[in-house]
């Protein structure tokens, strides 16, 4: 039975916070409301009076990281300069929660805080040249980028356990490295970065600059 006392101590943002803590661990599959209720010592059932269902829940992860982006404060800076800066914004708060970084993409236009990164996106891109029309477009696949670079991160896609991720990195190397070198001469040269970036800072930067550069380059065309 949901007694008031157990609908009053259920805290919802405490809730999310316990469900961020096990998907940043587990992935957000591992997820429950039966695991969320043994931590909060109540039943499954008051979790019910706040999330409609785990997609109800999950959704709400995915608002958290859209709360956590910091958008930058305009500045005089070319529009293209501005924009990095506000991808850059939302890259690093994908990058704290990899794991649910896809949760992001379908609460954009959803929540105050991904209306407010949107409508950022699109002014500095119309102030870049492109129309209405054109900006939207370039801004939904910009951002689909980014959920990729971060939820493609090699570290990210290996195991959780540290030496054991160490392990399978090892033998990935190791195969790239044992290949006749006269007939994939790049390819064995350059094999430990093929595998996993040198500097995941570097990795991400990287992507964002792509990101930039084409949309960059699609303004002048």
């Amino acid at each position: 039975m949901i007694t008031k006392e157990t609908s009053r101590r259920l805290d919802p943002e405490k809730v999310v916070d316990t469900a961020l803590t096990i998907a940043d661990d587990e992935g957000p599959a591992a997820v429950s409301f039966r695991k969320l209720a043994a931590q909060h010592d109540v039943t499954p059932m008051a979790l019910y009076r706040h999330f409609k269902d785990k997609d109800d829940l999950l959704a709400a992860l995915g608002d958290r990281l859209l709360a956590n982006v910091v958008l930058p404060e305009p500045t005089d800076e070319p529009w293209d300069v501005q924009l990095q800066a506000l991808l850059g914004a939302f890259l690093s708060a994908l990058r704290a929660h990899p794991r649910l970084a896809d949760l992001t993409l379908s609460r954009i236009l959803v929540t105050e805080s991904g209306l407010a990164l949107s409508e950022r996106a699109l002014g500095l891109l119309i102030e870049g040249g492109f129309s209405a029309d054109d900006a939207a477009e370039v801004g939904r696949q910009s951002i689909c980028s980014l959920i990729a670079l971060v939820t493609t991160d090699p570290i990210v896609r290996e195991v959780s356990d540290p030496e054991a991720r160490e392990a399978s990195l090892r033998r990935k190397r190791a195969s790239l490295g044992a290949l006749s070198p006269e007939r994939y001469p790049l390819i064995t040269s350059a094999a430990s970065a093929l595998i996993c970036p040198s500097s995941r800072d570097r990795y991400y930067d990287l992507g964002l600059e792509l990101v930039v550069a084409g949309i960059r380059g699609v303004a002048k065309s």
